[in-house]
Order: C-alpha cells, then structure tokens, then sequence
C-alpha cells in the first residue's frame, strides 16, 4: 500500500527501499530537518535534483561534496509552503544517517522525515508551519504510535553531527498547534 499526502506534489525518488519487518519498522518518530541548495539559496531544483540522484554536482562549487549522496526524506516543505513528496510513508527514506532515539538506533527504520527549506538560523514562513501542522495531523491520523512527544530535530537523534532544524525554528509555535 502506498501513502502520500493528499496535498502533496509526488516527485521521483529512488533512494528509499522497504522498512525492516517487526516492531522495528512501526512508523513511530517524526524528525524535522531543514535543507538548503546551495547552503542559505532558497528556491530553484536543486534539493529535488538531489534527492532524485540528478542533482549536478558542478553547478555550484558546495555540490562537490554531494556527489554519489544517496539521500533522501519522505517530504519537503517549500519556503512558500507547497508539499513536495519524495518517497511514500510506508517506506523507509534515507534522511536521518547514523541516529539514535530512546536508545533505538537506525531511527530511518522507524520514521518519517520531513524537511523544511531554510537554514539553522534563517526563519521559517508561516506558510511552512502551516504545511508542517497539516501533515503532522494526517501523520497522526495514519500512525497512531507517532505523538506529539516523538517529533524531534535531526540535532536530537544525531547530536553533535547535525544541528538541524536549528535556532530558528520555532518549537512551542509548531506544538502548540498541534494541541
């Protein structure tokens, strides 16, 4: 069975493959990432490209580093709040790398990663945590093990690795909206 966000726009990916078997692979976690292509450039298709295995790694002098990167995350939220879905919730994406959560490792097995387009320190839109509310709603609705008290930032299951979604997201905004 595939599941999409109803409101989301389906993009190619082919950097996921199926969760484990078990209660290992019971979607239970939310990680929220952030993203930007190049580091602070906001619009265009380069986090697309990435994520399709496309991505020209000469356009931009950082891309050099993401050659051969397989990555990918179930869903991307647009500075202008549009949906861009890559891989279907029922499988497992390749967004969270080397993680752990309440002692669980591999939390790609076990979650669903949503990014967001913008940097540690640049505020996010309000059309973007309008986006991010309603898909954790419909989230909720599917996975009933996923709660408020398991959404984290990838700084959380990777820490001292990433440091994303960073300082400028606005934590008790996003939860309290979900109340």
């Amino acid at each position: 069975m595939k599941l999409y966000y109803p409101n989301a726009i389906k993009m190619p990916c082919p950097h996921y493959n199926a969760r484990p078997n078990g209660p290992k692979g019971v979607v239970s976690l939310l990680v929220i990432h952030n993203i930007s292509l190049p580091a602070g450039f906001f619009g265009g298709n380069y986090i697309s490209e990435l994520f399709a295995g496309t991505l020209d790694c000469e356009a931009h002098e950082s891309f050099d580093e993401l050659n051969g990167l397989k990555v990918s995350a179930h869903v991307c939220i647009r500075r202008d709040g549009k949906i861009l879905q890559y891989v279907d919730f029922a499988q497992r994406a390749w967004h969270a790398g080397v993680s752990v959560f309440e002692g669980v490792a591999g939390c790609n097995d076990y979650s669903v990663g949503i990014e967001l387009e913008g940097t540690d320190n640049h505020a996010y839109t309000d059309a973007q945590y309008a986006s991010l509310q309603d898909v954790t709603c419909y989230l909720f609705s599917q996975f009933p093990m996923m709660t408020s008290d398991r959404i984290v930032g990838h700084n959380t299951i990777a820490p001292g690795r990433k440091t994303d979604p960073g300082d400028a997201f606005d934590w008790p905004r996003y939860l309290s909206a979900l109340a």
